[in-house]
Order: C-alpha cells, then structure tokens, then sequence
C-alpha cells in the first residue's frame, strides 16, 4: 500500500509540473521592436491574447486610444477600439512539441486572421508565428516578457 500511494504522489507531480509548464507564457509581452504590446492569458484550456498598446507614430492624428478596427471584414467589429482586442486565441499546448498550437492570430493591419502557434525559444522570447496553412509559409514575431 505504502508503495502505491509513492507512485501516485510521484504520476501527479509529473501532472502538476505539465499543467504548470503550459501555463509560462501567461503574462504581459512587449514586441523586440518596441512597437506592440500584448497580454497572453488563459480561459477555459484555451490560451488567448489581448491588445495592449501599440505605437501610434504612423499618424499622430490619430492616438493609439481612439484607433478602431476600420480593416475588420466583418463589418459589425470596424467600430470597436483596437486597444483590448483580442487577437489570438484557440491555442493548445503540445507537451510533445514543447509549444502551443491551432491557434487563430488576427492582424488588425489587414483585417486578416491567420494560425498560429507560439513557443518560447532558449533565451526566452516568445516566438508567434502567423501562417497560412503550413508554418512555412507565414512570419515570425518574438516578444520579451514585461516585468
């Protein structure tokens, strides 16, 4: 009995440590360009991203608060402000491929969605790649975490 309850308490500290593994990239992620800042967070088992900010030096005319989604193709959502957008959402971590996957990214600059996965590489970048189709035809975004 003693040895059941020792492989038990063992099998669910490998659970703990891979629920816990998924949950890494939960938090607030500046672009390396300094241009976009995004907040990755969990609800449900899904993982899902909202916009933040973003620099609004293109055209001072228009302040990044009072932006709104004019190139949405749905036309119901041109008229909400781009700042707390959600514009990832589905994604699923693959503790094989040590990254979360079948993920919808939204790029309010083309009123385009695209999939998307994430991973976090060696240095601690997250890495969100847009693509269409096949990872390789699409771009690659790397944020830094913000403290």
């Amino acid at each position: 009995m003693k040895y059941i309850f020792f492989i038990c308490l063992f099998a669910n500290c490998g659970f703990v440590h891979a629920q816990q593994k998924d949950e890494v990239i939960i938090g607030k992620w500046m672009s390396t360009e300094n241009n976009l800042e995004v907040e990755v967070y969990k609800q449900n088992a899904a993982f899902k991203a909202k916009l933040l900010w973003f620099d609004d030096s293109d055209d001072k005319t228009k302040p990044t608060a009072s932006r709104l989604d004019e190139k949405n193709h749905d036309k119901a959502l041109q008229n909400r402000k781009l700042i707390g957008i959600e514009v990832m959402h589905g994604l699923q971590y693959n503790e094989d491929d040590d990254e979360w996957q079948g993920g919808i990214i939204y790029d309010s600059s083309s009123g385009k969605n695209w999939e998307a996965k994430v991973w976090i590489n060696a240095v601690g970048l997250l890495k969100v790649r847009g693509y269409w189709n096949f990872p390789i035809f699409g771009k690659t975004m790397s944020f830094k975490r913000v403290q």
